[in-house]
């Protein structure tokens, strides 16, 4: 699928990029494999993944997708992807099947279409969903009544995000919370 859809770079956003379900998709098997077929890997799940290390990326227990996207380490993640796609074609990958379902469309992908760039998402059947599609997706999903007129498009989407963001966003369960906080 990556390959038909002229995919040149993987950018790996996966804060941990391994599998024990699925070892081909570990890091380094898949870095091998990709080589061998003239595709590039980036590892960025240090700048983009949506388990941050930093204490103060989280609230309530709960990645902050918001307070990420203002992270200079996410903007340095950021200025890789957008070198990068200047290049060639630039895939992100992480290990969720709907981009609805991942940080990669929630944080990633959003602000990447913010400086101007173009996003297409390939869903498991190979077909390319135009960002602004799965938007839409978003939209029809978040079951919200919305006074479209009070908050106009764009700030319905934007509570459409942080919604779904704040479901589906990583939690870390209370000794990882103390070992990143100095707190027991």
């Amino acid at each position: 699928m990556l390959q038909d859809a002229g995919g040149g770079i993987i950018a790996d956003v996966r804060s941990v990029p391994l599998s024990r379900h699925f070892p081909w998709f570990s890091r380094s098997n898949l870095s091998a494999r990709l080589a061998s077929v003239g595709i590039g890997y980036m590892a960025l799940g240090n700048n983009l993944g949506g388990r941050p290390r930093d204490a103060r990326l989280y609230r309530d227990g709960f990645a902050d997708y918001e307070a990420m996207a203002r992270d200079p380490d996410f903007l340095v993640g950021l200025d890789r992807v957008e070198d990068a796609a200047a290049r060639s074609r630039v895939c992100l990958m992480c290990a969720e099947r709907d981009p609805l379902d991942c940080h990669r469309f929630l944080l990633v992908a959003r602000r990447i279409t913010e400086r101007g760039l173009t996003v297409g998402h390939i869903l498991h059947d190979g077909t390319i969903e135009a960002h602004a599609a799965t938007e839409v997706r978003l939209l029809a999903s978040d079951g919200e009544d919305c006074d479209l007129f009070a908050a106009g498009q764009s700030g319905r989407l934007a509570s459409a995000y942080r919604r779904r963001a704040q479901r589906l966003a990583y939690r870390q369960d209370a000794p990882q919370r103390a070992r990143l906080t100095g707190k027991r």
